[in-house]
C-alpha cells in the first residue's frame, strides 16, 4: 500500500531506488509532440505541453523539490491512468503511458500526500494507433489474472474476518497473511479505482486528515500490538469484507493496457522497497516476506505476459530481467523452508545485514524493469 509519509529509513531506501534509475535516463529534449516534460517541486508541478497527440506519450519526469514526490496521470474522475511512486529529490524518471483522447489530469504529489499539485492537460486525436494483437492477448490474460486473485482473496478475508468477529485470536493472526495476498499481487489494479486502497489497506502513517484508520493494518495492530479483538474490531471486519467485495466486482471494468502493466510492475517492486523491505508495511504482525512474495509474483505475472513482444524490441532488457527475476526468487526462497508455502520466516527475525541483500535485489531488478513499459511500445536502436 502506498504510504503518505516516508521515515528516514524509507527515504534512504527509496533514495537509492530512485538514483539507480535516473542516472540511467536521458534527459527528455522537449522536442518530441509526444514528451511531457514534468517538473515537480514542493509547490509547483510544471509541464512542458497541456496538450498532446492520443497514443503512446511520456512522461519526463524531474524533481527539483526536498521531497520524496509522485506523479499522477489521471482520469477527470480520478482513476488512474498510470503512476510513478518514490521519485527522490534530485532524481529522473520516465513513465511511458497510453492515453486516448480526452480530458486528464498530470498531478504532483510531494511528500506523496494529498490530491498534489494538478495541471489540466488533453489528449487530442481520433484513436490510438493499432497494437500488436499479442499485447491485446496479454492485457485480456492480465484483466483476467487480476479477477481471478480477487475472486480468490475474497474467501479467505472471510475465513479471517470470521476469527476477528468470533473473537480467536490465533486464528485470526492466522489467517490474516493469507488474506493479504491476492491484493498485494494485484495491487496496482486496486489502487487505480482511487478509493477502494485508502480503506482497506491503509497504515497508521498513511492517513489523511480526519479519516478513519478500517482495513487490514487496523485489525492487525488489535491482533498483535493490543493482543485484543474488541467489539470495533468485529464491525472492520465487517467493513473491510464489504470493500474488498467492491473490489472484487470492479476489478473487470479497471482500465488496463500494456503499459499500465508494465508500470504496475515496477509499483509493485517500490511497494516492496518502501514496505516491505523497510519493515514498515506489517509493522505488527511481520509478515512483510508474504506480502514481498506476493508483490514479485505480481511483477513478474506482467512481466511474462508482456515478455514476448518485450523480446522482439530490447532483447538486452528481457535477459536482464530474466537474471533479476530469478535472482529475487532464489533470494526469497531462503526464508521459507516449503517452496511451495507461504510461511516465510517472520521479519523481525531478518537481521541487517540481509535486509540489505533483499533491499540491493530489489534495486538490482527495479531498475531494467522501469524500461519494460518503453520496451513493449518501442524498439530499441
Amino acid at each position: 500500500m502506498r504510504a503518505a509519509r516516508l521515515s528516514v529509513v524509507t527515504a534512504t531506501a527509496v533514495a537509492a531506488l530512485t538514483a539507480v534509475a535516473g542516472c540511467t535516463e536521458k534527459g527528455s529534449s522537449g522536442d518530441s509532440d509526444r514528451v511531457i516534460d514534468v517538473t515537480a517541486t514542493d509547490s509547483k508541478c510544471e509541464v512542458s505541453k497541456k496538450e498532446f497527440p492520443a497514443g503512446h506519450v511520456e512522461l519526463a519526469i524531474e524533481n527539483k523539490g526536498s521531497k520524496v514526490t509522485e506523479v499522477y496521470v489521471l482520469f477527470p474522475d480520478d482513476r488512474i491512468v498510470t503512476e510513478r511512486e518514490n521519485i527522490g529529490p534530485g532524481t529522473k524518471q520516465k513513465v511511458t503511458a497510453e492515453v486516448k483522447a480526452g480530458a486528464y489530469t498530470i498531478a504532483c504529489k510531494p511528500g506523496m500526500k494529498g490530491d498534489g499539485i494538478r495541471q489540466e492537460v488533453k489528449a487530442t486525436g481520433g484513436s490510438v494507433a493499432k497494437r500488436d494483437p499479442r499485447l491485446d492477448s496479454a492485457v485480456a490474460a492480465y484483466r483476467k489474472y487480476a479477477q481471478e486473485q480477487a475472486d480468490a482473496t475474497l474467501p479467505l478475508a472471510k475465513t479471517f474476518a470470521a476469527a476477528v468477529k468470533a473473537g480467536d485470536l490465533e486464528a485470526a493472526k492466522k489467517a490474516y497473511a493469507p488474506s493479504r495476498i491476492g491484493w498485494e499481487r494485484t495491487e496496482p489494479v486496486a489502487e487505480s479505482f482511487g478509493d477502494i486502497d485508502p480503506k482497506v489497506d491503509v497504515r497508521a502513517d498513511g492517513l489523511e486528515g480526519g479519516q478513519k484508520w478500517t482495513g487490514w493494518h487496523r485489525l492487525e495492530k488489535s491482533l498483535w500490538q493490543d493482543k485484543k479483538i474488541t467489539a470495533e474490531d468485529k464491525t472492520l471486519a465487517d467493513q473491510l469484507i464489504t470493500d474488498l467485495t467492491d473490489w472484487q466486482k470492479r476489478v473487470g471494468k479497471a482500465d488496463i493496457t500494456p503499459t499500465s502493466m508494465a508500470n504496475g510492475a515496477k509499483e509493485l517492486l517500490d511497494e516492496v522497497a518502501t514496505g516491505k523491505v523497510t519493515g514498515e508495511e506489517e509493522r505488527y504482525s511481520h509478515t512483510d516476506l508474504v506480502d514481498f512474495k506476493a508483490n514479485v509474483e505480481g511483477a513478474e505475472k506482467s512481466y511474462e505476459l508482456l515478455k514476448p513482444v518485450a523480446k522482439e524490441n530490447n532483447a538486452a532488457l528481457v535477459t536482464e530481467l530474466d537474471k533479476q527475476f530469478a535472482a529475487i526468487d532464489t533470494l526469497l526462497d531462503k526464508y521459507r523452508a516449503d517452496k511451495s508455502s507461504y510461511d516465510f520466516t517472520s521479519y523481525d527475525k531478518v537481521g541487517d545485514a540481509d535486509r540489505k541483500q533483499l533491499s540491493d535485489g530489489v534495486n538490482a531488478l527495479a531498475e531494467p524493469l522501469s524500461k519494460l513499459a518503453a520496451a513493449v511500445v518501442t524498439k530499441s536502436a
